[in-house]
């Protein structure tokens, strides 16, 4: 028979040797026997078969005794061999009584992720009796915080601490590491204080806590304590101090660090730690030191090119994000859904949509789309790339779907101005999910979007109700929704009951103000925003300006635009420039205007032109008008709107030769006019009305509403203005076009259907006519309703024949 130390038997032979000579084999005291066996696991199955299933053999009494000890090498013999599902078998079939052979099957499971049978383990061993010692505790509790059992950890502290391990390093660093992930900090400081002995694991387990738990001063401060007393730091200190430093804003200890790093040969070649600076310096916007860290690793992983292309994506560079992504792959690196997503959000930030079709493309190929993780991001970027059928694919395809999943596609539709399809998904989600707050900041939008009061109080009260949280993102959507559903005083007074305004709180009002022409409040507003030590922003500017071109504020207008570039340094963009336009051509200062765009320091596009444009129109200078179209025309050639706009400038100026023009030269292009439209919201049903539309049930009580309006109108000197008719045709044909204006007849079915002291709500796609804007006024004193109408550039609230615009639209 062999020693324990020769080679194996051969293998031919095992099953010709009867059991009776291979056990006492087995059962030699020479305890590294099984271990060398490790190669030949087909011995330990012929023995394991043996034993268990050859029933008629018939040992001595002491060969059945140590039956256990076999089989408990026999455990070993299959964990080493890595064969877990054999180990186990045998591990249930023989008597467990020592401690050891319990860790050692527990840590198994532990190290594959397995923390939940780990666990049953544990409560099985602790069922039989059998005590388990530092080792036990120490891998259990970090099951217990895999699987964020704070409950059954914190009785097994209790455990650890009846049976005397509390003060073993080994344990009290595993409980600091199951607190912290279970987020209890202050539970984690107090096993961290009362170790008596406290080594780097130590040390580096509150810090890496702290850290991961957002509390990086703490963090910070606990680094502080470690150096000064003494200690060394190593690669884990690092990867947990870094982080904090970055969420700190303390890149000055940051750079110290990575001078440290730089000089300690044991750090040479530390990948991990290089991929925890380059992330650091990404995060506070230190892109050259971040590219330098990257550019000396010498073996870069997956998560140093994440690291980087996240960074560059999280700082707006997403033309670079997106390089990154494809030289990764050129570099023979895999990317990882951590790296696809960073992509995938670039593209979408960037509305890279084709891009973002490619990265799509090398996701199908390797089978990612299976992941929740990466579908919900296509569907993000297809969505903030307005490609919403792509988007709605994805979303239909998906197997499985988390409440993220519902908010994106809810929110896309809505951002897309597809607003009854985000409300269909809205009510197919709650037969599976139950909405949260950040699906009520997605779908309130939709209703900012139709002006669906109805729906946005539904949607308030369904908050309610149901005691969603009120964050910020919800309180801001509820102002934008009730201010752009023209119920500006509920606006403020949610505004009011804010407990904290952040920047996007106090644009959102402003906004407000400013499209319903209250540049007044707008601005008080504003300046109250700057005295509570809130810088605006390019976006909080662009509302301002606004608020002052649509109430007629040109000197407070220029304010404004003087402290954005002289007091805040800001260099204006073109949307800041198009809101000056828009103020100077309302103004009536069309030259003013004009040399304005000229001495911009950056191209002009067609918005701006386009501003210029409706001013024209307002003044009806047709000679400017023609010059300015051209440029627009240019810009944006297949753009029919501004080929409308010029065609009514020649209409109102009675120039029918070149309204025909105008209008073949569309018909050459192919183009086709965007249709005009209103609607109505009456009992949360919507009532749309396009010009002329005679196919509505109660279009003759309309009709005959309207024509009492204006005859009672004309007995009253005010007339028709035919100008805005736009045909070649005698007063009367004129009249009957006015009165089938779109906007008139939702008016007119508003009066008819709602009750009195209802507020008569209308929104239309297009700008409002004059002679609409003239009989609405008139409606609302005739019939002592007020009306709310808003259009595609502002709210008109008509009450007692005044409008809040004061003629200056």
């Amino acid at each position: 028979m062999h020693s324990s130390t020769s080679n194996p038997l051969p293998h031919s032979l095992y099953h010709q040797l009867p059991l009776k000579l291979l056990l006492p084999h087995y059962l030699k005291k020479q305890t590294p026997f099984i271990p060398k066996l490790a190669p030949t696991k087909k011995y330990a199955d012929y023995v394991n078969w043996a034993i268990f299933k050859k029933q008629s053999l018939h040992f001595p009494t002491p060969a059945l005794q140590k039956l256990s000890v076999l089989g408990s090498k026999l455990v070993f013999m299959y964990l080493n061999c890595g064969d877990l599902r054999e180990g186990r078998r045998v591990f249930n079939r023989i008597k467990k009584e020592k401690v050891f052979l319990w860790n050692f099957i527990i840590s198994e499971y532990a190290k594959i992720g397995d923390y939940k049978e780990s666990v049953l383990l544990f409560r099985e061993m602790r069922k039989l009796g059998v005590e388990g010692n530092y080792y036990t505790f120490s891998c259990v509790l970090k099951c217990f915080g895999g699987l964020g059992s704070f409950v059954e950890g914190e009785e097994t502290h209790g455990y650890v601490l009846r049976l005397g391990y509390g003060c073993s390093n080994r344990v009290g660093n595993a409980l600091i590491a199951f607190y912290s992930k279970c987020k209890k900090m202050e539970k984690a400081r107090r096993v961290f204080d009362e170790l008596s002995d406290r080594d780097v694991i130590s040390w580096n387990s509150i810090i890496s806590g702290y850290s991961l738990n957002g509390l990086s001063e703490k963090a910070l401060q606990i680094f502080s304590m470690m150096r000064f007393s003494g200690f060394e730091v190593d690669v884990v200190t690092m990867v947990g101090v870094l982080p904090a430093c970055a969420e700190r804003g303390s890149l000055l200890l940051g750079k110290a660090l990575h001078g440290h790093v730089i000089k300690a040969e044991s750090f040479d070649g530390e990948i991990i730690v290089n991929n925890t600076l380059v992330d650091m310096y990404t995060k506070r916007g230190d892109l050259n030191s971040a590219m330098r860290v990257f550019g000396k690793i010498d073996n870069r992983s997956v998560v140093s090119w994440t690291s980087m292309l996240a960074g560059y994506a999280r700082l707006g560079e997403y033309d670079r994000a997106i390089e990154l992504f494809w030289e990764m792959q050129a570099e023979g690196i895999k990317p990882d859904m951590f790296a696809i997503t960073s992509a995938l959000h670039a593209c979408a930030c960037n509305g890279s949509l084709e891009n973002g079709k490619n990265i799509h493309d090398y996701i199908t190929k390797n089978g990612l789309q299976l992941s929740l993780f990466v579908a919900n991001s296509l569907m993000d970027m297809y969505a903030k790339c307005g490609n919403m059928e792509d988007a709605r694919l994805i979303f239909d395809q998906m197997r499985v779907r988390d409440a993220i999943s519902w908010n994106t596609i809810i929110g896309g539709y809505s951002k897309n101005s597809s607003s009854n399809e985000a409300f269909c998904i809205f009510l197919e989600m709650q037969k599976e999910f139950k909405p949260n707050g950040v699906t009520m900041a997605c779908i309130l939008p939709a209703c900012a979007s139709l002006s669906a009061l109805d729906r946005g109080r539904e949607i308030h009260g369904y908050i309610l109700r149901n005691g969603l949280p009120l964050d910020s993102y919800v309180y801001n959507a509820l102002v934008d929704m009730y201010a752009k559903c023209g119920a500006l005083l509920l606006a403020r007074l949610l505004f009011d009951m804010m407990p904290a305004k952040d920047l996007v709180s106090w644009t959102v009002m402003i906004a407000g103000y400013g499209m319903h022409g209250c540049g007044k409040d707008a601005i008080t507003i504003f300046d109250q925003m700057r005295s509570t030590g809130l810088q605006p922003d390019g976006v909080s500017f662009v509302a301002i300006l606004y608020a002052c071109s649509h109430s007629g504020l040109l000197v407070e207008g220029w304010r404004f635009y003087n402290i954005m570039c002289n007091d805040c340094k800001m260099q204006p963009k073109l949307e800041h420039y198009a809101c000056m336009v828009d103020l100077l051509a309302r103004a009536g200062r069309l030259a003013k205007a004009y040399k304005f765009i000229e001495a911009m320091p950056i191209k002009p596009d067609s918005t701006i032109w386009g501003a210029l444009l409706c001013g024209c129109r307002t003044h009806r200078d047709v000679n400017l008008a023609e010059k300015v179209a051209e440029k627009v025309f240019e810009l944006e050639p297949d753009n029919t709107g501004y080929y409308i706009l010029l065609a009514n400038i020649y209409a109102e100026a009675e120039k029918w030769a070149e309204v025909k023009k105008l209008r073949e030269r569309i018909g050459r292009r192919g183009l086709r006019k965007k249709p005009g439209c209103s609607w109505i919201e009456v009992r949360s049903k919507f009532h749309v009305f396009v010009a002329s539309d005679r196919s509505h049930q109660q279009a003759k009580k309309m009709e005959s509403l309207l024509a009492r309006v204006r005859m009672r109108m004309k007995d009253e000197g005010c007339l028709p203005d035919n100008r805005y008719a736009l045909i070649i045709a005698g007063d009367t044909e004129k009249e009957e076009v006015l009165c089938g204006h779109s906007e008139k007849l939702a008016m007119a079915y508003g009066i008819l259907n709602l009750p009195y002291g209802k507020t008569v709500r209308v929104t239309k796609n297009l700008r409002v006519c004059g002679d609409c804007h003239e009989m609405a006024k008139f409606m609302s004193k005739m019939f002592a309703k007020e009306i709310v109408l808003r259009d595609s550039n502002r709210f008109h609230h008509f009450n007692d024949g005044r409008c809040s615009c004061r003629g200056y639209w």
